[in-house]
């Protein structure tokens, strides 16, 4: 009965173990919550989320950011853009990659104890009797150590650190180029409000016109067709205050999708935004060096990312040419032996064992050399790719210096044509009120000042862009000009 419930016991060991082991298995995680990622109600906006105090400190340190919303708005996008995050995730991935393959480097050494029991059976067993064997082992082993005399390994290592390192200068870049995302669909929807207020203006004085032409129509003293031509102009004005509407709202939307968050509206432009004073503008007048050395461009991170690839490819131009010599291997391990548990300690039951392996490619089919071929052919691609980064990082600033040489001309020059079309419109009013032209003269006036107006919003836009763009080409370099007294 004994020897019964012994063996159920032992029975039933395998099987708790198996149970505990199952209960310890982590079940997959759960779908992530999307609250506060979309509005709870299509059409709503988001709910405005805490930015960090990280990221609000490097907002703060962006002194070419005039405008407190804006630093604001680029605070929550430093927090919640969805592709900073994956940026931020590469390069822990980065880092555990190259982590990897620096341990590679270092021999692996591992403890092992093992305990075996086996019965043969007496038909099986030489002395004609049933033999139970048992036997205890304990070792340290250093399993599979490659020596690296030909630099195979440390190349393979410097390739995942310039990996590692391109990672962190992607970083850079997606930080340098949401920046600038972000204020450019923040002035994109400050120049759209701006054209909403003017179309709400312009309405309004049309519609005060048109009813005042019809008065006078009623009295005789303009024909129906005048009247018809002034309600053409009332209605195309609403068709702009409606479009202007919608285009503000799915400005919003853009920028709200930039920052990954809620918008506060304290943050957001107004339609006198971009109609102030140049010195108080959204975004600061860059001061540029006296000279400014091409070497400046070398530090851009696009530029940096082609470097590290380049390098890490050369790197593994060294490792595919180490792979053509013989791997040397080792494979070494001590420890104790013996059929008492007891006596596992015991003097005279040391083991070790001694196993260098060397392994030289003889024939492969020419693979190994073409694994060199292709290595090299990459480094040619990669350094194309970088002399044609530093092409395009040049022409990209130049293209910014041309258009900021002539921005003030081209302003003065637009605010020059607003004022003549004002003016003109004035005086084609003043005529058609005393009789000497008709009322098209006033209506080709009217269009030529809405016109003139909105390219004057459009090309104040287009000059804080080319400064944000200034900023953005050179890295992220340039400083706004100092304070008076500073």
């Amino acid at each position: 009965m004994r020897r019964a419930n012994t063996a159920l016991r032992r029975s039933l060991i395998p099987g708790g173990m198996s149970l505990l082991l199952a209960a310890c298995v982590q079940l997959p995680p759960a779908m992530p919550d999307v609250q506060g990622v979309v509005p709870p109600t299509l059409g709503q906006p988001m709910a405005v989320a805490d930015a960090s105090p990280v990221a609000v400190q490097t907002a703060a340190r962006l002194a070419w950011v005039q405008h407190p919303g804006l630093r604001q708005s680029i605070g929550q996008a430093l927090t919640h853009n969805r592709d900073l995050r994956v940026a931020l995730s590469n390069i822990e991935r980065a880092r555990a990659q190259y982590g990897i393959t620096s341990a590679a480097q270092l021999p692996t050494v591992a403890a092992a104890a093992q305990g075996s029991r086996s019965r043969t059976s007496a038909d099986l067993s030489s002395t004609g009797a049933a033999v139970t064997s048992t036997q205890y082992s304990a070792q340290l082993a250093v399993t599979s150590f490659e020596l690296d005399l030909w630099g195979r390994v440390r190349n393979l290592n410097d390739a995942a650190l310039q990996q590692f390192l391109q990672s962190e200068a992607n970083q850079i870049n997606v930080r340098i180029t949401l920046v600038a995302d972000v204020t450019y669909a923040w002035l994109n929807l400050a120049a759209n409000q701006a054209r909403l207020a003017l179309a709400r203006d312009t309405l309004a004085s049309r519609e005060k016109a048109y009813e005042l032409t019809q008065r006078i129509q009623q009295l005789g003293g303009t024909s129906g067709l005048v009247l018809a031509q002034n309600r053409i102009t009332v209605e195309t004005a609403r068709g702009d205050v409606a479009a202007f509407s919608a285009q503000v709202a799915k400005d919003r939307n853009a920028l709200e999708a930039l920052v990954g968050s809620g918008l506060d509206p304290a943050w957001l432009p107004t339609a006198d935004t971009l109609r102030g004073d140049p010195a108080t503008a959204p975004a600061a007048l860059m001061v540029l060096p006296a000279e400014l050395p091409s070497s400046l461009l070398l530090e851009r991170p696009d530029v940096r990312i082609s470097e590290y690839n380049l390098q890490a490819l050369s790197a593994n131009v060294a490792a595919a040419r180490a792979a053509l010599f013989p791997t040397i291997s080792l494979s070494t391990s001590i420890g104790l032996g013996s059929r008492e548990l007891d006596s596992l300690f015991g003097s005279g039951n040391s083991t070790w064992s001694f196993v260098p392996q060397i392994r030289w490619p003889i024939f492969d089919g020419g693979g190994a050399r073409a694994a060199v071929d292709v290595a090299q052919a990459n480094r040619d691609i990669a350094i194309s790719q970088y002399e044609k980064a530093i092409q395009t990082a040049f022409r990209e600033v130049s293209d910014a210096l041309a258009e900021r040489a002539q921005w003030q001309e081209r302003l003065s020059a637009q605010q020059a044509v607003v004022d003549a079309n004002a003016r003109a419109f004035e005086l084609s009013e003043a005529r058609f009120t005393s009789g000497v032209d008709n009322y098209l003269t006033v209506l080709d006036a009217q269009r030529s000042l809405y016109a003139a107006q909105q390219a004057l919003i459009g090309l104040r836009q287009s000059e804080q862009a080319n400064r944000v763009a200034l900023w953005k080409v050179m890295g992220g370099q340039l400083t706004p000009p100092a304070a008076p007294g500073s």
